[in-house]
């Protein structure tokens, strides 16, 4: 039996919340939460988080709430996915020394159970934090954005999200990154007409007619755009071209898939406009579509995390060019960044690892911030 885990929690047993954040995060890589099946890893947190008794703990499904309630003028929130994509055959993980520091190996070791573990190691430790704290662990980041946990709680309970900031920790190599750009996702159509291939001269080919779209996708120059002191980088590229009947056949239709990341500044429908002024000759369709955030860094708490964060080696706040939940929180009126332990270029990947140090680096913020 793995010597982090106790009686009560998952498959009759319970998290070690005092293990140390690193080898809490193997325990976690080892109990695997693959999206759809954060079942046991939820029930595990849950008994650990249960027994502080400084902690009100509430769930929903898979989604597991841990609050304190000490009246305090500020509440923040700390949140974290536990899901991870399916595994490579990297489960069970090891925390495997190297030049420079140990590693934690592992599916889920950067996306995210390092940052989920030193949000429980933080949540166990720090009993009486100078502001109130929202803990948040929930299931089914990696898949369907309908499907999400933390966009299910804000739903049903929103009075359980409340807050002033939030904090989400995505990996983020142990920094801060504030907001994240908007991503829109459309089907450029190029339409012709189906004719027999031996006679194409019958017909107009839809393939030949896209060519206009990818010229333009290739000379596109995406723009660095300053949003509230941080400047973020838009793209504009196909992520998928389909066309064609069969062998014989010239195509009446050709669509180019088109992914848009755009800066914080623009909604949704901005971006839409800018992208159907751009190919303004073709059919355009929305396929996905979800906002971006501001930093989020104005606020008085904001600017304590950030300090906090420098102070441990962090560096200055960074832009985030990916999408993340902070926008979610974000439409719900909080500001919030995003700081976690990885970098999130391994995120995903068959060897997935992190370092010991950013997982320790990440837990003593949080500490040094939420004080007490």
């Amino acid at each position: 039996m793995n010597h982090l885990l106790g009686p009560l929690g998952y498959g009759g047993v319970m998290l070690d919340l005092a293990a140390g954040p690193a080898s809490l995060a193997l325990a976690m890589v080892n109990l695997p939460s693959v999206s759809g099946q954060e079942a046991g890893l939820a029930d595990a947190l849950q008994a650990a988080l249960a027994a502080q008794p400084h902690l009100t703990v509430q769930r929903d499904g898979d989604t597991v709430v841990a609050r304190t309630n000490l009246g305090a003028a500020t509440r923040v929130i700390v949140a974290g996915h536990l899901d991870t994509v399916p595994i490579a055959g990297n489960v069970p993980g090891r925390i495997e020394p190297a030049a420079g520091g140990a590693w934690l190996w592992g599916r889920g070791a950067v996306d995210m159970k390092g940052g989920l573990a030193a949000m429980a190691a933080t949540a166990a430790a720090v009993t009486r934090p100078a502001l109130d704290v929202t803990w948040v662990f929930y299931d089914h980041e990696e898949v369907a954005a309908h499907l999400s946990g933390l966009g299910r709680v804000m739903a049903h309970h929103p009075d359980w999200l409340a807050g002033d900031f939030a904090v989400l920790c995505e990996p983020t190599g142990g920094g801060i990154e504030g907001g994240c750009n908007g991503t829109l996702r459309v089907k450029v159509a190029a339409t012709g007409l189906a004719a027999h291939s031996a006679r194409p001269w019958a017909g107009r080919n839809a393939i030949h007619l896209a060519a206009p779209i990818l010229d333009t996708l290739a000379a596109y120059q995406p723009a660095a755009v300053p949003v509230d002191g941080l400047v973020y980088q838009e793209a504009l590229n196909a992520v998928g071209i389909s066309g064609g009947l069969a062998g014989n056949v010239i195509p009446d239709r050709c669509e180019v898939t088109v992914n848009y990341r755009f800066a914080p500044s623009q909604t949704v429908d901005q971006a839409l406009s800018h992208v159907k002024d751009l190919f303004a000759d073709f059919e355009v369709t929305v396929d996905d579509a979800a906002g971006g955030a501001r930093p989020g860094l104005d606020h008085p708490v904001a600017a304590r995390f950030a300090a906090a964060v420098a102070a441990a080696g962090g560096g200055p706040p960074r832009p985030k060019l990916g999408w993340t939940d902070v926008a979610r929180f974000a439409e719900a009126g909080l500001p919030a960044v995003n700081c976690g332990p990885g970098d999130p270029a391994l995120a995903h990947a068959d060897q997935e690892r992190c370092p010991v140090e950013q997982i320790e680096r990440v837990a003593a913020i949080l500490r040094s911030w939420l004080g007490g």
